[in-house]
Parts: structure tokens; C-alpha cells; sequence
């Protein structure tokens, strides 16, 4: 049987990932005490005692504007580490799935970002992520790496989940207007990295193998979004002090932050969807799956 390791298990992706790919194979999925990214030189002696024949790795340091006060911590989760279990693949015949993010790219212009763009990313963060997809290329070919952006699910901590919060305690929400991306579901995500490692389960030597933007389709901004889902969440029928109207949006210079955040956060998958014949679905379709399992665990929790 096919021995998958998910890294993160208890993250927004590696959950969901447990559910989309335990029909695949046997899953063996370790949180940070399990194995510490921060701690690169350990993984080739784990990744020796648990033989898989594909690394899944979700895994990552996210806390954005933290990461420009600890850029060296940044680097080995997101960089150093990648790299590690990539070179182990390659020495192994595995197979290495990597995310990565729209951070990598400047946030210029309109046009959504292509997997041929160059990168420029930004902010600590940003960088960790592009010199872990570095790593990554230059040590294996035998690795997928998909670039998401914005995302969300009802497991983890989100922007979601903390606008729900916010709208249920205060008259008003400020959200900044100007940044303009696709929320993605990790459940999106998760099913979307099911279907790929079932092609490469059917023919391990053709892949897929490379580069894939993967992000919901459609466009908004964080305040287009904060509405959207306080509109929604109203109708379900949460708790809240406040409806979408009194969603207001502000500029991006109105709300300062250590880390800069890309303006255009756009991702085209045109290649995804051109390669494999994925379609997916929108961020609306996404948010809407989200708060149905929000609510549902809600009134489960109240019976």
C-alpha cells in the first residue's frame, strides 16, 4: 500500500488533506511534535523511518508580519526544510507536494499571475516561500508544488472564521478594500491534491510533476469578502450585531502592518485546469461549504 506523510496535521490544509487523501493509501500524519520543520537536519533520519512514497507538506511558517522579526525561524520551516525532504525524495523515488503562495510575486498590476511570472515577493514571509520552492526545483523533479492564496476553511484560525467572530461583537468592521485575490478553501485545496496524486498513482514516472497556481475562481477584495460571508452567515442564522452594509471599506495605508501584503494577489490556473481538466469552483462556493460546517457545528455543540 501506498505510505502518504502529511506534515501539519493540525493546520487548515493538513486537516482536510487527512480527509481527501485516506482513500489513496495508508496516512501517516504528524503535527510539529512529530516533526519540527525548524529542525532540518532531523528530517532525513525521520523520513528514513517512515519510508513514504509520497510527502504531502502543508506545513508551514504563516504568521506574516511575525516572520519579519524572525526571519531565520521563517527561512528553516519554509525554505531549509522543503529543501531536505526534497533531496530525500529524490534519493528515494518519492514523491514531494509542496504549497506554496501568491506572496512570492510583487502584488503589481491587474493581470492575474501566471507560474511563468517572476517572482518578487515582498515580505519575510514571501521570501522564505520562494527560496523553499528554489529548493525544491533544484533538488528533485519529482515534486509538485502548488501556489494557493487566501486561505480559509471551518478548521484553523482565518480570516473567516475572525470576521464571523468580530461580526457577532461589535456594530461595524473596517476591512481593507484595495487587495484584490481569490479565497481558497483548503478543502478545495485537499480534493484538488487527491485528484493530482491519484494521476501520479496511475503513472508515478509521467507525474504530474512541476509548478500549479491552484486558488478558487473569481476575484474580490477582504472587505468584498467580509460582506460576502456577513451576508451569508446572516441568513444561516449566526448571532450577529451588525449586517454586510455595516462592512466599510478602507485602504490598505489605513490599516499598517509590519509586512507588506500584495495588492493583486490574482493567480491564473488556467494551467491547472488546461493540464488536467480541473475545474474549480468560486470563492462564493467555498465560503458557502464553510459556513454550512460552522453552523452545523454549531448546532451540534448547542443540542
Amino acid at each position: 500500500m501506498t505510505r502518504i506523510l502529511i506534515t501539519g496535521k493540525n493546520g487548515q490544509v493538513g486537516h482536510e488533506l487527512q480527509r481527501a487523501l485516506a482513500p489513496l493509501g495508508e496516512l501517516v500524519a504528524l503535527d510539529r511534535e512529530g516533526m519540527d520543520l525548524a529542525k532540518g537536519d532531523a528530517i532525513p533520519a525521520l523520513l528514513n523511518a517512515l519510508r513514504p512514497d509520497i510527502i504531502v507538506n502543508p506545513a508551514a511558517y504563516t504568521a506574516v508580519d511575525k516572520a519579519e522579526s524572525e526571519p531565520e525561524l521563517a527561512h528553516a520551516i519554509n525554505a531549509v526544510a522543503p529543501g531536505m525532504m526534497a533531496q530525500w525524495a529524490e534519493a528515494n523515488g518519492a514523491l514531494l507536494v509542496h504549497y506554496s503562495t501568491d506572496y512570492v510575486f510583487n502584488g503589481s498590476g491587474t493581470a492575474p499571475w501566471s507560474e511563468d511570472d517572476a517572482a518578487d515577493p515582498q515580505s519575510v514571509y514571501g521570501l522564505s516561500k520562494w527560496h523553499g520552492e528554489q529548493a525544491v526545483r533544484e533538488a528533485t523533479e519529482r515534486h509538485l508544488i502548488l501556489r494557493t492564496s487566501w486561505v480559509f476553511g471551518a478548521h484553523g484560525a482565518n480570516f473567516l472564521k475572525t470576521m464571523l467572530r468580530l461580526a457577532g461583537e461589535r456594530t461595524e468592521l473596517k476591512v481593507v478594500a484595495d487587495q484584490i485575490g481569490a479565497p481558497t478553501s483548503a478543502a478545495l485545496i485537499a480534493d484538488t491534491t487527491a485528484q493530482l496524486i491519484r494521476r501520479y498513482l496511475a503513472d508515478s514516472e509521467r507525474g504530474p510533476f512541476g509548478t500549479y497556481h491552484l486558488a478558487a475562481a473569481g476575484e474580490t477584495s477582504w472587505h468584498g469578502y467580509a460582506q460576502y460571508l456577513i451576508g451569508q452567515a446572516g441568513k444561516l442564522g449566526f448571532p450577529l450585531t451588525l449586517t454586510a452594509d455595516a462592512v466599510y471599506g478602507i485602504p490598505t495605508e489605513a490599516y499598517p502592518l509590519p509586512a507588506k501584503r500584495p495588492a493583486n494577489s490574482r493567480l491564473d490556473c488556467g494551467k491547472l485546469q488546461r493540464d488536467f481538466g480541473i475545474n474549480l469552483p468560486t470563492w462564493q462556493y467555498g465560503v458557502d461549504m464553510a459556513l454550512a460546517a460552522l453552523w452545523q457545528q454549531r448546532q451540534t455543540q448547542q443540542n
